[in-house]
């Protein structure tokens, strides 16, 4: 829980001030949008080796050591914005993807052997946990925002943070019970991607992925180019998206164990759905806000559920949370440049129609995800 905490810790609190980013470098939204593609880039990379990594390293060695990775990309990354620098803040922000996607693969496998051993969904309690650390860094990006504070300032003490509690719960990090018939070798564990029903699972995630991190990117540039709010009050926005996902995280795992997967996930569908509809048809902000806490609620059982899912074979596991997670994370490769490209060419707000079709394309399919009989 930790761990999960001090990822969306390091997460938020850059994207939270990227309209200072914005502001400090000069660039257009098409710009902006290229240093997005380069966090995806590097998460889509590390995603991908992933699950050979934690093979080869095992999931303790692979989150320390990759962790330094990110985390020294977030320092490179705070540096080239206080300079003023594109190029360095792109390739920060590329080193800071490399190891957040390695880091985000064995954590949520080592979380699903956790939820396995307790015989019960645990999965939303991670990831709430993920949200209470990107409330946390929007709350302090808001506040270095409004203060004035320097990216390596406020950077610099997380960064610090998150090593720390890194480093202090490696030795707890669990460990998936070894079995007989587990897949072995770069070529058995590939054979993941020609599984239908994993594939499947990857592009209902791919739907709420999107949700969830289209508004981590644009959601703050949102409300102040489409809503005119200014920049504190686009972080706010942010946090308050947040909250609402975190305190649905946390109701989850009661309405997952009740409902089951299936239904919970419609019902987050409609919900973000209609989050996204106040923020793009509606012009008064105030109802902007709500739409971003509706939004938020909706967004968040997506990405945990899709990982139970995804986990629920443990032989395979590592396998096919990697498949899972590398087409989620498509929609941050893919979907950043496309939304940011349209909003230089009409608006914001206009852009998050794609978000919208994702997300109801997600609740149709969310059968995938369906718990398998009891034998």
């Amino acid at each position: 829980m930790v761990i999960f905490f001090a990822g969306g810790l390091g997460m938020a609190s850059y994207l939270s001030r990227m309209p200072h980013v914005r502001d400090v470098l000069a660039a257009s939204t098409g710009q902006l949008s290229l240093l997005v593609f380069a966090l995806s880039l590097g998460s889509m990379t590390g995603m991908l080796a992933a699950s050979h990594v934690d093979a080869w390293l095992g999931p303790r060695r692979s989150m320390l050591a990759f962790a330094v990775v990110q985390q020294g990309g977030l320092v490179v990354a705070a540096v080239g914005t206080d300079a003023g620098s594109y190029a360095a803040v792109a390739a920060g922000l590329a080193t800071f993807g490399l190891g957040t996607g390695i880091v985000d693969v064995v954590m949520n496998v080592s979380a699903a052997a956790a939820e396995q051993a307790r015989g019960r969904t645990v999965m939303p309690v991670f990831h709430a946990m993920f949200s209470l650390g990107t409330l946390a860094g929007a709350g302090i990006g808001s506040l270095a925002e409004r203060y004035g504070v320097s990216m390596l300032a406020h950077l610099g003490g997380i960064v610090a943070l998150d090593l720390l509690a890194v480093t202090l719960t490696n030795r707890w990090v669990p460990r998936p019970a070894p079995h007989a018939d587990e897949p072995q070798g770069v070529r058995a564990r590939l054979s993941a991607w020609t599984d239908r029903a994993t594939l499947l699972i990857g592009v209902v995630v791919l739907g709420m992925a999107l949700a969830e991190g289209s508004a981590n990117d644009w959601l703050a540039l949102t409300m102040v180019d489409g809503h005119g709010v200014d920049n504190s009050a686009g972080a706010a926005a942010l946090g308050v998206f947040l909250g609402a996902m975190t305190l649905v995280r946390l109701l989850g795992v009661r309405l997952i164990d009740r409902y089951g997967r299936t239904p919970v996930l419609r019902v987050c569908a409609a919900l973000a759905f209609a989050g996204l509809s106040l923020m793009i048809f509606v012009d008064d902000p105030a109802l902007a806000f709500v739409g971003a806490g509706v939004w938020g609620a909706g967004a968040a059982l997506g990405f945990p559920i899709g990982m139970s899912a995804a986990a629920a074979d443990p032989r395979r596991a590592a396998a096919r949370v990697s498949v899972v997670s590398t087409i989620g994370y498509l929609a941050f490769l893919v979907a950043p440049p496309v939304i940011g490209f349209i909003g230089e060419h009409s608006s914001l707000r206009q852009a998050l129609l794609i978000v919208l079709v994702a997300v109801a394309a997600a609740g149709l399919l969310s059968g995938a995800v369906r718990e398998r009989a009891a034998s």
